[in-house]
């Protein structure tokens, strides 16, 4: 389904990118698509939790300039179509930061271009030992500023190891991810995506409010000016959770030493 496969399962949404012929690379039909099911999720009560993986063998090789939108070359000259294509992948960064829910990334192969900006611009990340991340661009004449790459990847590893990662155009295995803290566990190889699962289970039983709100807080962090303004609305969320049903039940299963029954009322 135009680069997109779907699986729904228990309020968890596993979104793969499904163009394994060409290592997931992305062409404007996949950007689309993810758009269209991304820009639904706000919208979804049902959905509490995203997974992201590749089929096959990586995860995404990055852009495919290559293939590119063969049916528009008519339309558009080449720089007019790879602005769109790179602005719309860019797109795909931000909602995936957006979106109440969790993104867990599963992640195996190759993570590569603008796979490695959707793979940050996750909640958590899941990785195999296969998992390579590549960061190529300027051995290719490119900026490594390519869909939030230059925002996301300071934030996670500090301002010097993004510098040197960038600059060198390193490529990180998964254990080197994992002490650089860009990965939240490494399993064993082929189990990213059961691991994922696993991990989207665990959040099921958090709070589906607590949850997105403290989403939408951890990213309002990043761009506030100071500690004041966080705090103006840290105090504004929590207030609310006070007049939803699942604090009282949270606080009672607590208490009474059980699992809470969160409904998100």
């Amino acid at each position: 389904m135009d680069g997109i496969r779907l699986d729904r399962r228990d309020g968890v949404l596993t979104i793969a990118l499904s163009r394994p012929e060409r290592l997931n690379a992305v062409d404007g039909a996949l950007t689309e698509r993810m758009l269209d099911v991304l820009n639904e999720l706000p919208r979804d009560p049902d959905t509490r939790v995203v997974v992201l993986t590749g089929d096959g063998r990586g995860f995404c090789s990055g852009m495919d300039i290559q293939g590119g939108d063969p049916g528009r070359e008519t339309k558009e000259g080449r720089a007019q179509r790879l602005y769109r294509g790179i602005a719309r992948g860019g797109e795909v960064t931000a909602r995936l930061r957006e979106i109440p829910q969790p993104v867990i990334a599963a992640l195996h192969g190759p993570v590569a271009g603008m796979g490695v900006s959707w793979a940050l611009a996750c909640d958590l990340r899941v990785a195999d030992p296969t998992t390579r991340f590549v960061v190529p661009f300027v051995n290719l004449g490119l900026s490594a500023g390519d869909c939030g790459l230059s925002w996301l990847l300071p934030r996670l590893v500090g301002p010097a190891k993004a510098a040197e990662i960038a600059y060198r155009a390193q490529r990180l295995d998964a254990a080197r991810a994992e002490s650089l803290g860009l990965v939240t566990e490494v399993c064993a190889e082929g189990a990213d995506l059961a691991a994922a699962q696993a991990l989207a289970d665990e959040l099921l039983a958090k709070s589906p409010y607590g949850l997105s709100r403290t989403k939408e807080l951890l990213n309002m962090s990043l761009d506030v000016p100071g500690l004041r303004q966080q705090i103006a609305a840290e105090t504004g969320v929590q207030a609310l959770a006070f007049f939803t049903e699942d604090l009282a039940e949270g606080m009672t299963a607590t208490m009474q030493k059980r699992p809470p029954d969160f409904k998100n009322r």
